[in-house]
């Protein structure tokens, strides 16, 4: 077995002429986190979250508490990642033009038959299938107010639906490396396969929105018996609405989904075939009229993505500083079923203290002594484990403000006794199905 890499080597450097103390650069980096992090959450005067991040990356670098190999070293590994990151938000804006998000709220309207039971089982699978192929953002930003919409076409309560968006924004991003930020992050670090890393990570996958699937249904028992729309009205009307499926925009994205196998085969990133795709789209409207190039460039979220790369060395810093010599004992270094279902739990945990982007960051090099299973159990930890808080993911604090912005109330008691049922319910089942699939197929 590979010994752990030790993060906190790194040359000594000064600061005005006087050395830094690893005392003061442990705090700094670690104050610093907490304010990229603070700044995310509640995004003062509306400011983006870079706001924050990128001064905080050049504050550790020019202090010396991260070096300059290391940060560059970071910002190398995270530039595939959200050069990704930036082709699938063009993809998925484009794919929402072309209307594919409208056809998708006509059929969870047609599917559900006025039946809030049948709406949540439709949406379920919608917003499974999103997540997996368009990844956690698109489900957020893009299906979110469509749920809404459809909701009230239909006269049903909003809660199981809506709340649905945002735990399977999380849980169904398990499947695939292009679903979440995290997956790629993971992806790279496993060294597996795209088509490999979807057949270990598969049954997690199911087994995962099953469970979660069983403990809306319960929860919501009362919201879920309740009829919708006892006149008809509003339902005939949504089941009769003519709605063109973007034909064009799903071959797109099936063409996408196909070059991520062949690049992933041939050694070659992800990103180019998510910006094959997005360009095709991009080409398409462009000429037909309906977008303009700075529509396309501001659909990258340039201020994100700066916000991702700053984080990412923000983290290098407090791991360089003594997060990965502290946490390095906690992590187990074999692939027995205790050691995965450690490993989960302690990067949900992680994840709902620091957020799970940079949870994953922290964690991965430690787990990757250890092969492939590890990583994968760290992936179903900090994925699954942001369903208990607020501020365990990206994703979730995104799809709070589009909550706000429909004018509904989201309970604070409500969504944390929800995700006390849900983490345990969907993360235990999800570690025994990883553990199978390591031992079916020889990992």
């Amino acid at each position: 077995m590979a010994a752990r890499p030790n993060h906190r080597t790194k040359p000594t450097t000064t600061f005005l002429g006087r050395t830094l103390s690893s005392t003061v650069a442990t705090a700094l980096s670690a104050l610093l986190l907490v304010a990229v992090l603070a700044g995310a959450v509640i995004r003062p005067f509306g400011l983006p979250e870079a706001t924050v991040a990128v001064p905080a990356a050049a504050l550790v670098m020019a202090t010396g508490a991260i070096s300059l190999d290391h940060a560059r070293a970071e910002a190398e590994l995270l530039g595939p990642v959200v050069g990704f990151l930036a082709a699938v938000l063009v993809l998925a804006k484009l794919c929402d033009d072309e209307g594919l998000f409208r056809a998708c709220g006509a059929w969870l309207a047609r599917t559900s038959k006025g039946r809030p039971q049948r709406l949540l089982a439709a949406n379920f699978l919608l917003a499974s299938v999103i997540t997996a192929v368009l990844s956690l953002d698109a489900t957020v930003v893009l299906l979110t107010p469509v749920v809404f919409a459809t909701v009230a076409r239909l006269g049903a309560r909003p809660g199981p639906h809506v709340y649905a968006c945002a735990h399977l924004s999380n849980t169904a991003s398990l499947l695939l490396p292009v679903s979440n930020l995290t997956n790629l992050l993971a992806f790279t670090a496993s060294g597996l396969s795209f088509t490999r890393f979807a057949l270990l990570m598969g049954p997690a996958w199911a087994v995962a929105i099953a469970a979660e699937y069983l403990v809306f249904r319960r929860f919501f028992a009362a919201e879920l018996t309740e009829p919708s729309d006892p006149d008809g009205g509003s339902r005939k009307a949504a089941e009769h609405d003519p709605v063109d499926m973007p034909v064009f925009a799903l071959v797109t994205v099936a063409c996408t989904l196909a070059g991520f196998v062949v690049t992933s085969a041939v050694g070659i990133e992800p990103a180019w075939a998510a910006l094959a795709g997005a360009l095709v789209l991009a080409g398409r409207a462009l000429a037909r009229g309906r977008t303009t190039p700075l529509a396309v460039v501001r659909a990258t979220s340039l201020p994100f993505l700066a916000f991702v790369l700053a984080l990412g060395i923000v983290v290098r810093a407090v791991v360089d500083n003594g997060l990965s010599d502290a946490l390095g004992h906690l992590v187990p270094d074999s692939s027995g079923l205790l050691a995965l279902f450690g490993i989960a739990v302690l990067a949900a945990v992680l994840a709902n203290l620091i957020n799970n982007l940079p949870a994953v960051l922290v964690l991965l090099p430690l787990a990757a002594t250890a092969g492939p299973g590890p990583i994968l159990a760290v992936l179903l930890g900090v994925n699954i484990g942001p369903n208990l808080t607020y501020a365990g993911s990206l994703a979730t604090l995104l799809w709070r403000r589009i909550v706000h912005q429909h004018d509904h109330s989201v309970d604070l008691g409500e969504f944390t006794r929800l995700g006390l049922l849900t983490v345990p319910a969907t993360l235990i089942p999800a570690v025994v199905a990883l553990w199978l699939s390591l031992r079916v197929f020889g990992i």
